[in-house]
């Protein structure tokens, strides 16, 4: 008889056990989470917090900077779209088209996040419209700026098109500009969840939204 593998010390560990007792007396801390640990995707400072907690704390700080996502073929790419836009706190994110969207690659963020659904292009834009953001597709399409020479608006929208099809004819009409990411190698194109933490990040450093000090 074999004996089991000893454990792997570099084997990750995710989240935190039960806290001890007594436990600190705070409204924003889930009960549940307290008794039997935290094992989800979140920054420490957010242990044991309850979800609608965390959303509040952070409306406080949400980046001007808003995303789109057109979903006509149940992209799986959206979910990752979606997890990166967690990441920089934008204040809002746009699902144009389809309901339905694959949320396994969001790993469950999207709970932390504003997101809302447009049946179509007119309804999506009339929205930003009224909210006074304006919308900038990303997209590798003749008469688009190469985005590392673009200065982008700090109230806008990103728009990322379908895996493949990119933006809709209707959606480009309705953009404000076009930017698209530089490359140098053969692909005609790069996946979308990449060139949206791109497009993401280059606002960020236009416009230094670092609301509580932390680094991208």
């Amino acid at each position: 008889m074999t004996s089991a593998a000893p454990p792997d010390p570099t084997a990750p560990t995710v989240g935190v056990g039960p806290h001890p007792r007594p436990w600190p007396e705070d409204d924003r801390l889930d009960p549940e989470l307290l008794a039997d640990g935290d094992r989800r995707n979140v920054v420490d400072r957010y242990r044991y917090w309850r979800v609608e907690a965390i959303v509040a704390d952070l409306d406080r700080t949400r980046a001007p900077l808003q995303v789109a996502i057109q979903n006509w073929e149940h992209d799986f790419n959206i979910g990752s779209i979606v997890r990166t836009a967690n990441a920089f706190n934008v204040s809002a994110v746009h699902i144009v088209g389809r309901r339905r969207w694959n949320r396994r690659g969001a790993m469950v963020t999207d709970r932390y996040l504003h997101v809302h659904h447009h049946e179509d292009e007119a309804a999506f834009l009339a929205h930003l419209a009224a909210d006074g953001v304006a919308p900038i597709g990303v997209d590798n399409l003749p008469g688009s700026v190469p985005l590392e020479t673009a200065r982008l608006p700090e109230r806008c929208c990103l728009v990322f098109g379908s895996e493949g099809p990119g933006l809709t004819d209707a959606m480009v009409a309705g953009c404000e500009g076009l930017v698209a990411i530089t490359q140098h190698g053969s692909t005609r194109s790069m996946n979308a969840g990449a060139a949206s933490a791109i497009a993401m990040y280059h606002w960020v450093l236009q416009h230094g939204h670092y609301p509580d000090g932390h680094a991208v």
